[in-house]
């Protein structure tokens, strides 16, 4: 077996769960990375993933490998950035214990991020957000699962994956009413629930009849919902609601849109950006900056509060018949 091997198998064992204790999600999305670039370093060199070495995996493969993502995976090049940090770490870790591969391991690390085009984020109006919560069929008992699940994730703009880690005790309903989760890198968050909110979360819990520790939303066998299924039944009721709203069949509605959505309706309350932060969960103030680049209307108010420049229209005056024969021909 080739170094390569157990120097990956420690750098997730020891280092990411054992000294660095990190998430869940941290390590599967490393074990994602890795699985992909060692099934791309096979097609590329005939060895088994097994038998690679780490003077296999230079740059220019690694390179390609990002390449690869981007043309025939249609990765975007933030998720074709997220990989190279994934490869980036462990090769950091390799440079510990492998100094013979030095030079081999700093031209990796040498691979730049790629820059990329900032978009407006997309979110829904009020009349798309009403649409979509009517979309669920409220006599099933997954319509109203589905319901409840949308209105918590407009209101509270929780990541999808703390939506899906929510329990039963983590809603208190009463004076106070709040929503308490896990969120990206171990923080804990209360998040306050509108009386609209606190009244379907009490009909729901007393259908759902769980014991705290088990899903706020489960399955039909009583486990958790995965990611993909409140991905694909995001889209399912947009789709539904499309119907009822036309504006929505322009926008591709996912979880993430949703925590948009809430980001905006409290910016355009006029909520301060950082306690919007503070809301969402975010690291950085910076990162909130994003909805304040969407909201047209506050620009709009910020350019009715500006004087008018002293200018005027130009008149168009048509030219002379004759010479405007010559010019055309």
């Amino acid at each position: 077996m080739s170094a390569l091997a157990p120097t990956l198998e420690a750098f997730f064992t020891e280092r990411l769960a054992t000294q660095r204790d990190s998430s869940p999600n941290t390590i599967a999305a490393y074990r994602d990375t890795w699985r992909l670039l060692l099934c791309f370093a096979h097609d590329r060199t005939g060895k088994t993933p097994s038998g690679l070495d780490i003077a296999d995996l230079d740059a220019t493969l690694v390179a390609a490998f990002l390449t690869h993502l981007e043309q025939e995976r249609g990765n975007s090049v933030a998720t074709r950035n997220a990989r190279l940090s994934a490869v980036r770490s462990l090769f950091r870790y390799a440079a510990l214990r492998h100094p013979e591969h030095a030079a081999l391991i700093q031209r990796v690390l040498a691979i730049p991020a790629k820059r990329h085009q900032q978009t407006i984020v997309c979110y829904l109006a009020p009349e798309e957000i009403d649409a979509l919560l009517a979309a669920p069929d409220r006599t099933s008992w997954t319509g109203r699962r589905d319901h409840a699940l949308l209105l918590v994730a407009v209101q509270t703009g929780l990541r999808v994956s703390e939506l899906t880690g929510l329990v039963c005790g983590d809603i208190h309903i009463g004076v106070g009413a709040h929503v308490r989760c896990r969120g990206k890198g171990r923080k804990d968050r209360a998040t306050p629930l509108t009386p609209q909110t606190v009244d379907v979360l009490s009909v729901w819990l007393r259908e759902r009849t769980g014991d705290p520790s088990q899903p706020l939303f489960p399955t039909r066998r009583g486990g958790p919902l995965s990611s993909d299924a409140v991905e694909w039944l995001t889209a399912k009721h947009a789709n539904a609601a499309a119907a009822r709203c036309p504006s929505i069949t322009g926008k591709h509605v996912t979880p993430h849109v949703l925590r948009h959505t809430a980001a905006m309706q409290l910016l355009q309350a006029g909520v301060d950006v950082s306690v919007i932060a503070l809301w969402l969960g975010h690291e950085s103030i910076q990162t909130t900056q994003i909805y304040l680049h969407a909201d047209l209307a506050l620009k709009e108010q910020a350019l009715a509060r500006t004087a008018p420049f002293d200018t005027t229209p130009g008149r168009y005056r048509p030219p002379d018949p004759l010479l405007a024969y010559l010019e055309n021909l």
